[in-house]
């Protein structure tokens, strides 16, 4: 009986004459909670916990969580709000693979389709079922193999809105695909999770930001039955093959808390990283969060990570999120094998976006799609930002089901002439029969062809090397791979016009100065994570402390010695009474006092 009337409420919420529900709007359900959804997230989370149409058992074995960048055999997506979006995506996804289509009528929306000059190809599949928003991204599955590269499974958390018809669609396109589906929602592995705040490397590196923790601590706000952080953690590991996992702190000015938002995984190595002019908005958080990931984590082969920087769009007036302005970013892109679709704004802004993104993906066709131009005419609105959300929130992806894995780390500028080593991990169920590098000094002239080897006493490298490269030139290469079966596969997937390349330095350049000995501390104010810069230039040892304006000692770091260079310190503020602090360094017999601090 308590059942039934959990689900009745969860009915009477979802009917339009509800309150949170007639205050929407024409273009749907908001990303983030509409009015009146807060309150039932308890009867929602109550009834998702008794629902176990997935399995619920974690799958066992090694298991690998699939990368954007990586092969897919379709895109999923929901037909509903927005529909102007959705059928730039359609128009460019089929050119690449199946897209799925959630709807309620797929007559209609052939029609607009065709309307609108979208061609109906035979990679459009459509499925008439229930649903409640567009952001497929937050309440899709996850595309998981097991043993690596063995079979693949989907992954479905509970959903973090109260919208039980979103959290059925992965049970629909796993049916469809005949993929096993499996569900974080029996106790002790329930999970609440939201894909726009979840980033996978494929090989078991994750990054969200603290909302994950939020949502399932206990005493969560939701009522979701508690985990700690080393539960939220193992059950990660248990469904998903898990090596380590990087938590930030939430954004001031993003109400989502999403790292979609405001970060992407480019590649094994690289993040892109959404940059606010210095001191606006959430820049000062972003900047303190990826300056503690770098200290903290590194890539799959113990190397620091890269960062390429990319402008968050301002407002028309030229305002940010600071100021009331909606959340614009670049980040919220979508690999579909060769092409990356991105969403745009002005063509100002969208220029230094779209050629900072071709730039660090060459060879990918990179798209971008209006998602700011409004229009009273529902099937004509673009504005999809103006709910929290772009083209990754609206999209998910399912990986083939038979992948051929090439994960490499790409070679760095050199000094040297060579020879110049080359390494790769990869795998197939069925063994590799063959891996090449191709590699030139002027992809004009052609790509030589290099034979690889498996590394002596490894199942999964392959290696081989370049001799000589004369300096002053640049090397682009790419990698091939047959398996036994037959199978082939390129990395990166737009390979020849995709590649890596490194420099061959032809003459010494000298180092520049050093910097003042240090930095002001951000961001500030303060609110969580905090990262305290220092420019190292003495051996002496460096005693650095934090007091109230009584004096009160609140952190301190005993005297050490710091490499010379710059390092970063952190502390996080999120405990801290709210209150001006002085942050105090010490070296030898020189005292030197920064500005004050704002908690």
């Amino acid at each position: 009986m308590k059942f039934l009337c959990t689900i009745l409420g969860i009915l009477l919420l979802l009917t339009p004459e509800n309150t949170a529900y007639a205050q929407i709007g024409s273009q749907g359900l908001p990303r983030g909670f509409a009015p009146g959804e807060k309150e039932a997230m308890p009867a929602y989370l109550e009834s998702q916990m008794s629902l176990r149409n997935g399995i619920t058992t974690p799958p066992g074995g090694i298991l690998r969580t699939i990368a954007e960048w990586e092969e897919i055999q379709a895109l999923v997506i929901t037909w509903t709000s927005y529909p102007a979006v959705l059928r730039e995506i359609v128009r460019y996804a089929q050119q690449e693979t199946k897209v799925i289509i959630h709807c309620s009528d797929s007559t209609a929306v052939k029609n607009n389709l065709l309307t609108h000059n979208v061609p109906l190809s035979s990679n459009l599949r459509f499925l008439e079922v229930p649903f409640n928003s567009i952001w497929i991204r937050d309440y899709a599955a996850n595309s998981v193999y097991l043993d690596k590269v063995g079979d693949l499974i989907l992954v479905d958390w509970i959903y973090n809105r109260p919208r039980p018809n979103d959290n059925a669609i992965p049970e629909h396109y796993s049916q469809l695909l005949g993929i096993p589906l499996y569900q974080t929602y029996a106790s002790p592995h329930h999970l609440v999770h939201t894909g726009g705040n979840f980033m996978s490397d494929g090989s078991g590196h994750f990054f969200s930001s603290e909302l994950v923790l939020d949502e399932n601590a206990p005493g969560n706000p939701y009522y979701s039955p508690g985990k700690t952080p080393a539960e939220v953690d193992q059950t990660i590991d248990a469904f998903m093959g898990m090596s380590t996992y990087c938590k930030m702190s939430n954004l001031p000015y993003d109400g989502i808390h999403h790292i979609d938002m405001h970060m992407k995984l480019l590649d094994e190595q690289t993040l892109l990283v959404g940059e606010y002019p210095q001191g606006v908005a959430d820049g000062p958080q972003i900047e303190a969060n990826i300056q503690y990931l770098l200290s903290q984590y590194q890539t799959k082969w113990g190397t620091p990570f890269k960062v390429v920087r990319i402008p968050m769009p301002p407002s028309t007036s030229g305002l940010h999120p600071d100021d009331g302005a909606y959340y614009r970013t670049y980040t919220n892109s979508v690999f579909i094998n060769k092409t990356v679709l991105v969403p745009v704004y002005r063509e100002q802004y969208d220029t230094t976006g779209l050629r900072i993104l071709r730039e660090n993906l060459p060879g990918y066709h990179v798209l971008g799609i209006d998602c700011d131009n409004f229009n009273s005419n529902p099937d004509l609105d673009q504005r999809i930002i103006s709910q929290s959300g772009a083209i990754h929130c609206i999209t998910h992806s399912v990986g083939v089901n038979d992948p051929l894995y090439i994960s490499h780390q790409s070679l760095a500028d050199s000094w040297s002439n060579g020879p110049f080593a080359f390494k790769a991990e990869i795998l197939h169920r069925s063994g590799i029969a063959s891996a090449t590098l191709h590699y030139t000094t002027d992809t004009s002239q052609g790509f030589q062809n290099l034979p690889m080897s498996l590394q002596t006493g490894s199942t999964e490298i392959w290696e081989t090397q370049i001799p000589w490269i004369s300096g002053g030139n640049e090397v682009f290469y790419y990698i091939s791979a047959q398996a036994n079966s037959g199978k082939s596969q390129l990395r990166p997937l737009p390979a020849p016009q995709g590649h890596w390349k490194f420099k061959v330095f032809g003459s010494m350049h000298l180092p520049t100065e050093p910097s003042p000995f240090s930095k002001p501390v951000f961001p500030n104010p303060s609110s969580g994570i905090t990262v305290l810069p220092l420019q190292v230039q003495s051996s002496a040892p460096i005693e650095i402390e934090i007091q109230d304006l009584l004096g009160r000692k609140i952190q301190h770091w005993e005297p050490q010695t710091y490499p010379p260079g710059t390092q970063s310190l952190f502390f996080d503020t999120s405990n801290w009474r709210a209150g001006m602090y002085r942050i105090i360094f010490r070296q030898g017999n020189q005292k030197q006092e920064q500005k004050l601090m704002v908690r």
